[in-house]
């Protein structure tokens, strides 16, 4: 049997970061995905992905995704039954997160009028640049 799912699409809003009674760190957001088709003479319709992230996943898609990032997550589909407030039995398909990927660079990303910059206290970047002449490096 085989349940794997890829999707690439922005995140609709922040991922929401919380800990299980054993401390287990998991993450819950949801994106926004274009399909690939449209009806003739209609717009592009989008299907908003709920998705959940366990332990590092979790923990990597808090720290470094927010709302408007692209993002790129491989995973498995899972449905889930619940019962609401009243009683009446629930259905809920979600994508447990396996991986995430960024789909955009940090330069890349959405413009600052919607809000999509990096925290102040964020560092620039955590590589250095190489001095002299880098031919000899293997790759």
């Amino acid at each position: 049997m085989l349940n794997h799912i890829v999707l690439m699409g922005r995140l609709t809003r922040d991922p929401e970061l919380r800990r299980t009674g054993s401390g287990t760190a998991v993450a819950s957001f949801s994106i926004a995905v274009d399909r690939d088709f449209a009806a003739q003479g209609a717009e592009r319709e989008t299907d908003f992905i709920d998705i959940v992230a366990w332990r590092n996943t979790a923990e990597f898609v808090s720290k470094y995704f927010t709302k408007g990032r692209m993002a790129v997550v491989s995973g498995r589909l899972q449905i889930r039954n619940w019962n609401d407030k009243e009683g009446n039995k629930r259905r809920t398909a979600e994508v447990v997160a396996d991986n995430v990927y960024f789909g955009d660079s940090k330069r890349d990303g959405a413009p600052a009028e919607q809000g999509f910059s990096a925290p102040a206290s964020a560092p620039v970047s955590d590589f250095a640049m190489l001095e002299g002449d880098d031919s000899d490096l293997p790759f």
